[in-house]
């Protein structure tokens, strides 16, 4: 006769520091377990200052994104004779169709200006240096990746922007030798911009923005594992030097997505057209060419590079190769020194690429014409002297000032 079953007690394997149903669950699935380490207790050096808070503004702005993209696709029409027509209706006849169309339009504009500002702090605080550099090739992936939606999301609504946009970027692939053509062809899965393209546009920004979510999540697994740099770009070396990231930086990081929130709301109820194209407001015509076509203005110093290059072949080369080469910036840049406050030099050369940046940005929403192309031409050369020729010189015979010894040493010294 089989001996009736009994079960075994076990000792509490997981050693949850939570009791009752939290106790039970994170015995099982230590989630939040994980997040009370991550994101509660996880220690922060405690200078850090508001341009670390857009990280976090970066997420938020990530999760409208999706939210408010995932209401829009489902009355969206992914039609050459309908699209434009339910970008009307969704205005128009669906309850706050208006607010949600233009929370997601302008979140986009906003979303680069978030990412722009979180670039320039990792490059002038050095958080592509050692031990962060595959945290920074991350940011770079992630930055591609909103690229690349942002250009795909710009063709559903198939306004006369849209279209001649499409038409324009896509043609940029026939520059490569041999298989340009065909990679043109298979891209439009036709043989012009039209409803096949309209498809895989509509698929590949849904699929290419929750790939930007995986990609994400390795950025902020390496974030947590190297810690986060600060201003002063010295690793903490015992308690005085960090904090708590909660409640110490979450509030922080409220107040200023408090502030980022404000400034963006004013532009949505005020004025939510203003980053736009107005061309783009009308129907998508193969039949009549605008007189200027411009890409958004995110993509505009990149728009400059390509139209400063008279070759097409190397002017998409150019247009490419200036925002990959920034994945090469940790080794290209030899100075152990990670912060600008320690580097005087390196500091001048930073703000330059700043402003070299937005005079790029101000030539590519102009025509392509002088003085604007020999403009271009000057900002062109001095992006890429920025990587390849000024990083490692400046970075092998600058003279930089004493660093300090701990993070708290630099707190004191600035107060």
């Amino acid at each position: 006769m089989a001996q009736d079953y009994k079960p075994v007690k076990t000792s509490k394997v997981g050693g949850s520091p939570f009791t009752g149903v939290l106790g039970w669950i994170d015995d099982r699935l230590p989630l939040p377990r994980i997040l009370l380490k991550e994101y509660v207790v996880f220690q922060v050096p405690r200078n850090l200052n508001y341009l670390y808070s857009f990280g976090g503004i970066l997420m938020l702005s990530l999760i409208t994104m999706i939210i408010t993209g995932v209401i829009l696709g489902m009355h969206y029409k992914a039609d050459v004779n309908l699209a434009f027509d339910s970008v009307e209706r969704i205005m128009r006849d669906v309850n706050h169709g208006w607010l949600i169309r233009y929370i997601h339009m302008n979140m986009a504009s906003f979303f680069f200006i978030a990412v722009y500002i979180h670039m320039f702090r990792g490059l002038y605080y050095g958080s592509y240096k050692h031990p962060r550099e595959l945290m920074w090739i991350f940011g770079i992936i992630i930055f591609l990746m909103m690229m690349a939606t942002a250009f795909l999301g710009y063709v559903l609504p198939w306004g006369q922007m849209s279209f001649w946009g499409a038409t324009v970027i896509t043609n940029l692939f026939s520059a490569i030798p041999f298989f340009g053509d065909a990679i043109v062809t298979f891209l439009w899965g036709d043989f012009s911009v039209g409803d096949a393209f309209l498809n895989r546009a509509f698929v590949l920004h849904w699929l290419i923005a929750f790939g930007i979510v995986g990609v994400v999540i390795f950025h902020v697994i390496a974030l947590h594992i190297t810690g986060s740099n600060n201003p002063s770009g010295v690793e903490p070396i015992d308690t005085r030097d960090t904090i708590s990231f909660a409640p110490y930086m979450t509030q922080k990081d409220l107040v200023a997505a408090g502030a980022f929130l404000l400034v963006f709301c004013i532009m949505l109820f005020y004025l939510p057209n203003f980053l736009g194209h107005p061309d783009n407001y009308i129907r998508a015509n193969p039949l009549q060419t605008p007189a200027h076509i411009v890409p958004e203005w995110y993509f505009l110093p990149f728009y400059a590079i390509l139209r400063a290059i008279p070759d097409k072949l190397f002017g998409v080369l150019a247009m490419g190769g200036a925002i990959v080469s920034f994945a090469a910036l940790p080794w290209l840049d030899r100075s152990y020194v990670r912060s600008c406050r320690y580097r005087p030099i390196w500091k001048w050369c930073v703000w330059i690429f700043v402003a070299d940046f937005l005079v790029l940005m101000y030539c590519g929403a102009m025509p392509a014409e002088e003085p604007y192309v020999t403009i271009s031409r000057i900002g062109t050369a001095y992006w890429f002297g920025f990587l390849f020729v000024l990083a490692p010189l400046v970075g092998k015979f600058e003279t930089h000032k004493p660093l300090p010894q701990s993070i708290h040493q630099s707190m004191e010294k600035s107060t």
